[in-house]
């Protein structure tokens, strides 16, 4: 069985170190995970005088996570929390009331920060907002990944064994986290 996993990337940044991030994770992740981005770049904000009237880009970023079986969220940390295009996103995505799109659903939460303690405050909030929001959270192992670029290669291979570990580690239990979760609670 392959698990399709949606990911977000918290940053609008087209040289992202989060970006960065994801290429590796994919690079080590079980190859039974199928990844494909859920994009955010292009919403409006969001304002609940559209919620009997979707915009396009909102209506396109539902149909992403019901498309996914899984939904990974990569994401930088912006003054102590998390960037408000993610916000807006998850604003979008949850709404109209009763129609939460992450409900139920198995969902990861790493990031990558030049600082040593690697968007770990960022990552505490998006996890409060996902739990408010029903998603079935992995809670462990976290990963706070302080970003240093010689540890990547061009193509997203993680060239530092140390790194290497820690992130198939993250993707292993992900991958066995979407599993279990889907085990009880499958979506269609």
């Amino acid at each position: 069985m392959t698990y399709k996993v949606g990911y977000i990337i918290g940053s609008l940044s087209s040289d992202s170190i989060n970006r960065t991030l994801m290429q590796a994770l994919m690079q080590v992740a079980p190859d039974d995970l199928e990844f494909s981005e859920i994009r955010i770049d292009n919403l409006p904000l969001y304002n609940r005088d559209l919620d009997s009237d979707y915009p396009p880009e909102a209506t396109a970023l539902k149909e992403s996570i019901a498309d996914s079986q899984a939904v990974l969220f990569v994401t930088p940390e912006y003054n102590r929390s998390i960037p408000g295009a993610l916000a807006n996103a998850i604003d979008w995505a949850s709404r109209p009331y009763g129609k939460n799109s992450f409900d139920h659903v198995p969902a990861g939460v790493i990031g990558a920060s030049p600082g040593g303690i690697g968007t770990a405050v960022g990552q505490q909030t998006l996890r409060g907002i996902l739990s408010y929001c029903n998603a079935r959270q992995m809670t462990a192992p976290e990963a706070y990944i302080q970003f240093d670029p010689d540890a990547y290669g061009e193509n997203g291979e993680v060239k530092d064994p140390e790194l290497q570990k820690i992130l198939t580690d993250f993707m292993q239990e992900f991958r066995d986290h979407v599993a279990r979760v889907l085990t009880v609670l499958p979506r269609d």
